[in-house]
């Protein structure tokens, strides 16, 4: 592989699609210089800061609306690597809106998750566990002394940390006891009021004392009187924090199944960090199996990786950028296209805010079924034909995204095939190629792409292109 061809890969999997500006910006410096600034994001400006009440209806945060910001901020970013971090996390703490109804809950644990997406994991996994909407998720809020509930302490074991069969359900009990007293609540008067119900006002932290079990425990062979800090500090310091978190990140962003060895390799760099995520993530950029056949373009892209991505690719997230900026504070009632995107996702089995269970989303070949096949196929028509966005007031109808534009240097069904497939980042043989140059043609009545019959064309091409095989890996 090419130097270029290698900084392709890496956006495909740690930014937001590799465009042909994107592979320029990152690639200038070649790999190397890709890497080091993609980490690099907080020296760059989101482009983003568009306040989330930008997105109240009534002056009030649902789900959706929390939803609509985010799938907006995702559209927009200049910090593709953050964003793609706050979906990783979000999967592996898998907090679901179904059971936290409350848009300011979700909002603020959407927050947590990008403030410490890329720092140290024990920080990342203190905040999560000390989140409003991670505490009433998990029922750590009805967990009180004399009355341990272990639905936490099992989950930070099994899903967030060691894995299912390293621990014992002595472990859990003790741990259990240890996270007494960790709730959340609201101020009211300079007083802090703790509570048990959905976190639906602004809400923080409440280390209830009185409800806390101070007597001495015991996990993983350590005695002591700990509490929930003590706990999730004896976590990240086991090996096997840093074997199952490098496991699962190198399949998020590499591929399924890796050899032990190299999660070791990986895992051993994770650990003597300190857990910090960025040399995590950047051990697996610069692994010389991140870039090998086994890899490039064999991860099934995930709805957020085709839909957002191909989005951003045709310039829609520039237009929300625009669009928000724009509204100079004002109230945005209705915002089509990061709704339309997230109604997408949905479809295709992956909606924001809403992971099936406390395990998070089945990856690889269960992103693949018919009809998830003909939501991926049907976003061409959406951004070609124009798409119907439904809000709980009412449906409106968005305008097609103009395509003429796209073909003005080479307005034939060839030319227009070759951008729709540059642009979306495709690769197809030369058999393939004909077929597209083909719906190409049929579409423009076997003439030139004119202003008339552009979008006809493009929806055509893109509908294939959609569809094919070789498009659902990244």
């Amino acid at each position: 592989m090419t130097e270029r061809e290698k900084t392709a890969h890496l956006l495909r999997r740690f930014g937001l699609g590799a465009s042909e500006s994107e592979v320029d910006f990152y690639g200038r410096d070649g790999l190397k210089g890709a890497i080091d600034r993609l980490l690099d994001f907080g020296s760059v400006q989101e482009g983003f800061d568009t306040s989330i009440d930008t997105f109240k209806n009534n002056n009030l945060l649902n789900p959706k609306a929390v939803q609509a910001w985010l799938y907006a901020r995702l559209l927009a970013t200049k910090r593709p690597l953050e964003q793609k971090l706050v979906v990783f996390w979000h999967n592996h703490f898998a907090t679901s809106a179904q059971k936290v109804d409350s848009g300011e809950a979700m909002a603020q644990h959407v927050d947590t998750l990008r403030q410490h997406c890329a720092g140290r994991f024990q920080d990342l996994l203190t905040a999560v566990s000390k989140d409003p909407a991670m505490l009433y998720w998990l029922d750590n809020c009805l967990n009180t002394k004399g009355k341990p509930n272990e639905n936490f302490a099992r989950e930070i074991m099994e899903l967030f940390t060691l894995g299912v069969g390293n621990y014992s359900e002595k472990d859990i009990q003790e741990a259990a006891r240890a996270f007494t007293g960790w709730t959340f609540g609201v101020e009211r008067n300079g007083r802090v009021f703790p509570l048990q119900n959905i976190p639906r006002r602004p809400s923080q932290f409440v280390n209830a004392l009185g409800q806390h079990d101070t007597g001495s425990k015991a996990v993983f062979g350590s005695k002591g009187q700990f509490d929930g800090d003590d706990v999730i500090g004896l976590l990240c310091g086991k090996e096997q924090t840093a074997q199952f978190v490098a496991h699962k990140f190198w399949e998020w962003f590499a591929y399924e199944n890796p050899e032990p060895a190299v999660v070791s390799r990986v895992a051993a760099k994770f650990r003597a960090s300190g857990l910090d995520i960025k040399v995590l993530a950047r051990a697996v950029m610069e692994s010389e199996e991140f870039y090998s056949a086994k890899s490039v373009r064999r991860l099934i892209k995930n709805p957020i990786d085709f839909a957002v991505t191909t989005a951003r690719q045709l310039g829609l997230g520039q237009i929300v950028a625009n669009s928000l900026a724009a509204t100079e504070g004002q109230p945005v009632r209705r915002f089509g296209i990061p709704v339309m995107i997230g109604q997408t996702t949905k479809a295709m089995g992956m909606e924001l805010l809403y992971p099936p269970d406390v395990s998070g989303w089945r990856t690889g070949e269960n992103w693949i079924s018919t009809a998830t096949m003909v939501e991926r196929i049907k976003l061409a028509d959406s951004f070609f034909g124009g798409f119907n966005v439904t809000t709980k007031q009412r449906t409106f109808r968005s305008s097609a995204f103009p395509a003429m534009p796209l073909f003005a240097d080479d307005p034939t069904p060839s030319g227009a095939a070759k951008k729709i497939v540059s642009v979306f980042d495709a690769t197809f043989d030369a058999s393939k190629m004909r077929q597209l140059i083909a719906a190409a043609s049929e579409a423009a009545d076997n003439g030139a792409v004119t202003a008339r019959n552009a979008n006809k064309v493009a929806q055509a091409v893109a509908r294939l292109v959609f569809g094919s095989p070789e498009f659902q890996f990244a």
